[in-house]
């Protein structure tokens, strides 16, 4: 595997009196793709200036492999760094843009003419070498970028927002490319975005930054389905979240599919009602819990479900608002708790219909139509358990 493992420890960083990184401590693997995923200002940025050399930190040691590179300038860290605003020299063409660092190092022509081909092939612009930037499109620039920061053949390439400054389709597009590139040449990638679709579609693994704070590291699937705090739940995709206090705690007779004990946790949740879900931790009864479940796990019908499993959760409501977005409608569904009073104008959950099937009569779930909304338990998730 090329590429190399960049370890971070105790990494801290302020600018004046504020803080802005907390304690960083991370692995990113060798050949990794490893995303750093937060809103503005949560210090991902300020992390990869750091792994990059263009900041130090007050505290903490950056190593790549064994050997700490913070006394190494940029040049000497055996990265690259591909920015925002894609930092091509306006006054060069394609191919002397690429060719730039390999000539800033005395490399001799004979060499240099083959690798930058190939590069250029790479990146899918054979045909460009001799266009100035301005002659090119957004996502040809960020290829040149590309192109330009691979040609030193670093261990490391780190990429801050590097699509942000593209439209939709052509961001996807790119994203695409980028996996593959990532793909055919193996190093690690250092990824930057607030952008949760581009994290979840191209990591190996991701870090949800927030405040300074690492709060989670996981696989994509890990951090969509199995949030640690309720800022990572509400931060990746649309969830539903609830406070609630356990009122019941059963351990089930089977262990999960990894083998760890489940209990089955009965949750008073005054916005709803009772709602049973399975968790792995420790859950006592009387503890406030934050709960949550996705839009897309929950089955909307205007019939009740004939099921009639233990583990599944049932709630009757009114349709509030069906937003229709072609392949799916998310639908807003106010539902009442039993147990309150009708002054407490109930709770809205958000529900997701795909549409697998055409319809001639139009939508079969509308305004102010009521409806039930149905889970199993093991598709909700206890996110924290409250001090």
């Amino acid at each position: 595997m090329k590429g190399s493992d960049v370890i971070i420890k105790d990494v801290s960083k302020s600018f004046g009196d504020f803080r802005v990184l907390n304690t960083i401590n991370l692995t990113i693997h060798k050949g990794e793709f490893f995303s750093l995923l937060g809103p503005s200002g949560c210090g991902k940025t300020t992390l990869l200036r750091i792994i990059a050399g263009f900041e130090s930190p007050d505290f903490g040691v950056v190593m790549f492999d064994d050997r700490d590179v913070l006394s190494d300038p940029p040049n000497r860290r055996q990265s690259n760094t591909v920015f925002q605003n894609y930092a091509l020299f306006p006054h060069l063409t394609v191919y002397e843009n690429v060719a730039f660092p390999l000539r800033i190092k005395n490399i001799s022509k004979e060499t240099i003419e083959p690798k930058v081909e190939e590069y250029l092939k790479l990146v899918q612009l054979e045909g460009h070498a001799q266009k100035k930037p301005s002659q090119l499109s957004g996502g040809q620039k960020q290829r040149v970028a590309i192109a330009r920061a691979l040609i030193n053949e670093p261990r490391v390439l780190l990429l801050d927002e590097p699509l942000s400054a593209l439209d939709a389709k052509l961001r996807q597009h790119m994203l695409i490319e980028l996996d593959q590139i990532h793909d055919k040449i193996g190093i690690t990638f250092i990824y930057v975005t607030h952008d949760q679709t581009e994290a979840l579609s191209v990591s190996d693994r991701i870090a949800v930054m927030n405040s300074g704070d690492v709060l989670q590291v996981g696989t994509p699937y890990e951090i969509y389905e199995s949030p640690s705090t309720d800022f990572v739940a509400r931060f990746i995709g649309e969830t539903n979240l609830f406070d609630g206090v356990a009122a019941s705690v059963t351990k089930l007779d089977k262990p999960d599919k990894n083998g760890d004990i489940e209990y089955m946790v009965e949750l008073d949740i005054p916005a709803l009602g009772m709602v049973k879900v399975t968790t792995i931790d420790v859950v006592e009864v009387g503890q406030t819990v934050s709960f949550t479940v996705r839009p897309e796990k929950i089955v909307i019908s205007t019939e009740r479900p004939p099921s009639k499993r233990e583990d599944i959760n049932l709630f009757q409501g009114v349709v509030d608002e069906p937003i229709y977005s072609g392949f799916q409608t998310k639908f807003y569904v106010k539902v009442m708790n039993p147990a309150a009073s009708a002054s407490a104008g109930g709770s809205l959950i958000r529900a997701i219909k795909q549409h697998s099937k055409y319809s001639d009569e139009g939508p079969d779930i509308e305004w102010k139509d009521s409806v039930c909304l149905s889970w199993s338990a093991a598709d909700g998730y206890i996110v924290e358990v409250k001090k």
